[in-house]
């Protein structure tokens, strides 16, 4: 099987792992990083947990504490105390794409794992979609639990919003070194996210 053919590796990764508190409120929506690399979104050096021990993860786990999604602001390792509330943290690809670039076989394998994750998410409301290919993942999960995306098909942006019924999505460019390095990214653009994502949940 080719590498852009493979299975998506998803069914071996306890969902459960990746849940700080099962939230009525908001899900981040991202790709998964490559197997032991400390590329956007963070190494699996620390099992199951993703923005763990790379910069994104400080980006974004800082975030979240100031929005009062999570008890602190860093992820270290696994058992370092973090926990969430109101907020769950997903993926788009599950598997390692290569040179960080998911093809779409490797989306529509994983497809699945993500729309029963957000069926089972019953309670989830806002969905915060990390970059272009997360954003586009939500959306063709979503319409999988039947709702309508509007005509013509939302497009990406920081702070883009889609109504799509009984979720939001909302759009958010990743905390990646080259978006944060460069200035594209600020904290305070983040974090106007965050507080957006509350607005949008009550």
């Amino acid at each position: 099987m080719a590498r852009g053919e493979r299975r998506c590796a998803a069914a071996a990764l306890p969902g459960g792992e990746l849940l700080g508190a099962a939230g009525r409120r908001l899900r981040r929506s991202r790709r998964a990083p490559r197997d032991r690399w400390s590329g956007p979104g963070g190494a699996w050096r620390q099992p199951h947990r993703p923005f763990t021990g790379d910069r994104s993860g400080e980006w974004l786990y800082a975030a979240l504490h100031r929005a009062g999604y999570a008890n602190q602001p860093e992820s270290v390792q696994r058992e370092d105390g973090l926990r969430l509330s109101g907020a769950y943290i997903t993926a788009v690809v599950r598997c390692a794409p290569p040179a960080n670039r998911p093809t779409p076989a490797e989306r529509d394998n994983c497809l699945p794992y993500l729309t029963r994750e957000l069926e089972l998410l019953a309670r989830c409301q806002t969905i915060v979609a990390l970059g272009g290919f997360a954003w586009d993942g939500a959306l063709r999960a979503l319409r999988e639990l039947g709702a309508e995306p509007p005509r013509p098909k939302p497009r990406f942006g920081h702070g883009a919003e889609a109504d799509l019924g009984d979720w939001k999505l909302l759009g958010c460019y990743h905390p990646s070194q080259q978006n944060t390095f460069t200035g594209r990214l600020t904290e305070p653009m983040l974090d106007r996210i965050f507080s957006r994502a509350r607005e949008l949940t009550g």
